[in-house]
Parts: structure tokens; sequence; C-alpha cells
């Protein structure tokens, strides 16, 4: 009935994009270092987890990607089946790489699931199967999960609450017939889009924090520690074992939490009614 695809752009050169938020230049070896890291730690193993299995992964890496990361990246994967390695001529081929392997490859399925997860975070084990029960044949349905975790590992670790509408983990479902894919946009654009819904029943993805993020801090909140949700978080197990012996307890940053609900709570609302009031399309 449909094809489930689950996209992330790796390390595609884009002019646009150029340096971390510390002003350090992207896409050195370096920077790539710490990706695989990252990605090894945190969304690799979030996503290998998934109790549904029933999707493809696509990962897009560039291609001047040298071979000695290419190594490093296939040992990573190992021989999970539906996990696809795409090596592209950056940015510019990503959207049109995507629609070319559908095209191609779903020719005969009526409807289309695309997701999308950034290499530096990470997803709850029955992210898909939550994603692939709101399928109802739909001809055209974003689906904007709002609710999820911020987890910053550096400097110090600290697990909270975050509410975030049209953030970098929508989904697409749409008839397969020239289908747009949930890359058509950046996330930020889904907020014009009125064929939308919001899941807020869960909290279905964690979105992790470090030195070299391009734009997010962290706006976490609430008492939340490790061992209520390491069992929906899969990550590496030395991962989960540093998080678990060294993070923040509440009582060391419950002002900043405090602080933080406020903000969340404030831009939730009013991104939401700006949606309401038809705002966003109003500036299109």
């Amino acid at each position: 009935m449909f094809s489930h695809y689950l996209i992330t752009r790796f390390n595609l050169k884009n002019p646009k994009w150029d340096v971390t938020k510390n002003k350090e230049s992207l896409l050195t070896d370096e920077w790539l270092e710490h990706r695989l890291w990252l990605f090894k730690n945190f969304c690799y193993p979030s996503v290998v987890a998934q109790t549904n299995r029933n999707f493809t992964w696509l990962i897009y890496f560039d291609i001047t990607t040298p071979q000695t990361y290419r190594q490093k990246i296939a040992e990573i994967i190992g021989d999970e089946p539906n996990i696809r390695l795409m090596y592209i001529e950056g940015m510019p081929a990503f959207y049109p790489e995507i629609k070319k392997l559908i095209t191609a490859e779903t020719a005969d399925i009526p409807y289309l699931i695309t997701s999308r997860i950034d290499n530096d975070d990470c997803i709850r084990n029955t992210f898909i199967d939550e994603v692939q029960k709101k399928f109802n044949q739909q001809e055209y349905l974003a689906i904007d999960v709002i609710k999820g975790y911020s987890l910053q590992i550096k400097p110090v670790i600290m697990l909270g609450k975050k509410e975030h509408v049209f953030n970098p983990f929508i989904s697409l479902i749409e008839k397969n017939d020239d289908p747009k894919t949930v890359w058509k946009n950046d996330h930020n654009h889904w907020k014009k889009e009125t064929r939308i819904i919001q899941v807020t029943d869960k909290r279905l993805w964690m979105s992790i924090i470090h030195e070299k993020n391009k734009v997010n801090e962290f706006d976490g909140y609430g008492n939340i520690t490790w061992d209520d949700v390491k069992n929906d978080f899969i990550l590496s197990k030395e991962m989960s074992a540093t998080i678990a012996a060294n993070i923040l307890p509440y009582s060391k940053w419950w002002f900043t939490s405090f602080k933080n609900a406020l903000y969340v709570n404030w831009v939730l609302f009013n991104k939401t009614l700006k949606k309401a009031l038809g705002i966003y399309r109003l500036k299109q």
C-alpha cells in the first residue's frame, strides 16, 4: 500500500551553510569525525532499534567524502539491510536524487511516506510505527510530532522536555503521483502548509545539543532522568552509560529549567496562534 523512506543528509556541500554556531568551518575532517561520532552514538542506534522495520533509510553523503571516511561509515552501518548509503554532488543534487530514486523504486506503490532525521539527532524506538499509524490513504498530509526531548551533551549533560512545531522530524504522507517528499521544503516552511496535523500524545524525538550545532541551543525543561527515557531512546551502550553517570541533577539547573519552560511554551503558543490565524500564509 505504501513505501516509507527515512531520509538524512550528512555532509553535503552547501554554499549557504559553512560555519558552526561557534564560527568553526564545516565539512572539515574534524567536523566529519565529530559527526560520525554523534551518528554512531545517537542517530544510528536509535534508528536500527525501531520496532517497526518496514522502512528504508536513505543517507546522503557528498561525493567528495574521502575513502577513509567512507570505510568508517560502512563499518558503522555494517550489514543493516534497510540502510542505503548514497554519494552525490552536494546539496544542489540532493532533492533531484531523492525524486529520481523514489520514482524508480515505487512506480507500482500507490502511496508514499517520507520522514526526515538529522544525523546528530535520535528518535524513539516506536517513531516509525507511530508515523505509519497515521496513514489512511491521504492524498497529502504532513505529520508534525511536536513533543520530544532536548539532550545537551557538552559542556554538561542535561536532559529536558521540549515542544517544537514545524521541527526537523516532519513526515509526509502523499499519493504517489509525482510525489513531492518531505524534503521539498525545509522544516520551517511547513508552517505555511494547511494539510498538516500535530501529534501531541507522545514524545517521539530527541534533539542532541552539542558544541558544533549550527543553530540549536539547549532549551529543555522539567525533571527528567535518564532512567525515564533510556528504554525508549536507544543509544550506544557507551553513551547511555556516560549519560547515566554524568547527567546534571535537576536540583542544579531548576532555575534554567523554569526559564526554558517559559520560553518554549511562549514560542509554541506564538507559532500555534499565527498558524491558526493564517499569518504564515499571508506572508507568502
